[in-house]
C-alpha cells in the first residue's frame, strides 16, 4: 500500500470501484461484450475531433449499444442510468437478482 495519504485513498477507491464493477458484470457474455464496447466507446471521443464527427458519434453509439445489450442479457441496469433513475424515483436493478446473493469479490462467470 502506498505511503502517501492521497495515494492510499485513490487505491481504496479503485479497489472498491473494481469490486463494484465485477459484481455488476458477472455474466460472461456481459463481461466480454464490455471488453469490446468500452474501448469502442472510448475511441469515439477522439474520433469526434480527429475524423468526421459521424465516425466518433457512431463509435460512441455502437460502444454504448453493445454495453446495453450485455446488461439486458445479465438482467441489470446500465450503470450510467442508475443515478438518473434514482433521482427520478424509478426502480433500480444494480445487480441482477440471480447474482445478488453471490460474493462480489469472487464473481461467477455464467
Amino acid at each position: 500500500m502506498p505511503s502517501f495519504p492521497i495515494a492510499r485513498k485513490l487505491f481504496r477507491f479503485a479497489k472498491r470501484a473494481r469490486r463494484n464493477w465485477l459484481a455488476r458484470h458477472q455474466n460472461a457474455f456481459n463481461f466480454w461484450i464490455h471488453m469490446v464496447g468500452i474501448p469502442v466507446a472510448v475511441a469515439g471521443v477522439p474520433l469526434l475531433f480527429a475524423a468526421d464527427w459521424e465516425w466518433g458519434a457512431g463509435a460512441l453509439a455502437l460502444g454504448y449499444f453493445l454495453q446495453w445489450v450485455g446488461h439486458r442479457v445479465e438482467g441489470n441496469d446500465v450503470g450510467e442510468l442508475i443515478p438518473l433513475k434514482r433521482l427520478l424515483g424509478l426502480p433500480v436493478v444494480a445487480i441482477a437478482p440471480r447474482y445478488a446473493a453471490a460474493d462480489p469479490g469472487t464473481p461467477e462467470r455464467a
